[in-house]
């Protein structure tokens, strides 16, 4: 597999933390430099400040991705940093749903549909025309296996992540013979703050995650960054419109 990134760059949003700072720090450690996004200034400038302090470049940029004026200043200041956009993970996502379809309130729904599909909606609208422009580019969009199936109790997150795998398919169909790659990595549970936040007053629950994987464990934030790293690669060359599960099996059953 060809890893060949030198001299390119890649833009991560919600990358303060979990899979979007672990995906930023993979990017720059094979030599991209690194545009980090997130809402969440002081851990998106500790992500920074991570790979800068092992030698990689990263800018960070406040962006709230439901909000297409931030996207568009997060586009422009890319290209007045670095002149080039080749790689977008479009990372950012929320989960606060907790109960049965019939029990969720509007402002959930918004709140979801907003960030997670509104938001990787207008990345990819401002994006594409920039990977365009250079004559092509890959992006990888965070999906889920909720994405693939049901999630009993998290109908609106399950029908945002769905969503999702619907823009990158039909976006990659659109660019195709464009040279731009669009796809998506489908986690299961994995081991971030939002996970430690959900089953640290539970630890029974921990176990049960961990129990609904095959390989019996819950997945590491690295495991996603290698699986991003691989399909923005030349080693993914035939590989767009795919939903990448990575999940310990969970999908398998």
């Amino acid at each position: 597999m060809s890893m060949t990134f030198s001299g390119q760059v890649a833009l991560v949003t919600g990358a303060a933390a979990g899979i979007g700072r672990a995906t930023a720090l993979a990017f720059a450690a094979e030599g991209l430099k690194v545009v980090v996004a997130d809402l969440d200034v002081a851990g998106g400038e500790g992500t920074v400040a991570l790979i800068r302090q092992a030698g990689g470049e990263a800018l960070f940029v406040r962006c709230n991705v439901t909000q297409e004026a931030d996207v568009q200043q997060l586009m422009a200041q890319t290209l007045g940093a670095y002149g080039r956009l080749d790689y977008a993970f479009n990372n950012a996502g929320i989960e606060i749903e907790k109960g049965k379809l019939a029990d969720g309130s509007l402002d959930e729904f918004d709140a979801i549909m907003g960030v997670n599909v509104k938001g990787v909606w207008l990345c990819m609208k401002h994006q594409l025309p920039l990977l365009l422009a250079q004559g092509g580019g890959a992006i990888v969009n965070t999906a889920s296996v909720a994405g693939l199936g049901a999630a009993p109790k998290m109908s609106i997150y399950a029908a945002s992540k769905h969503a999702v795998i619907g823009l990158t398919k039909s976006a990659a169909i659109e660019y195709a013979k464009k040279n731009i790659r669009v796809n998506a990595v489908c986690p299961a549970v994995i081991d971030t703050d939002m996970f430690r936040r959900a089953y640290e007053a539970d630890p029974r629950k921990a176990d049960f995650a961990a129990a609904m994987h095959p390989v019996g464990r819950i997945g590491k934030v690295e495991e996603i960054a290698s699986a991003v790293l691989y399909l923005c690669s030349d080693g993914a060359a035939f590989t767009t419109g795919h939903a990448l599960a990575v999940d310990g099996g969970a999908t398998a059953i």
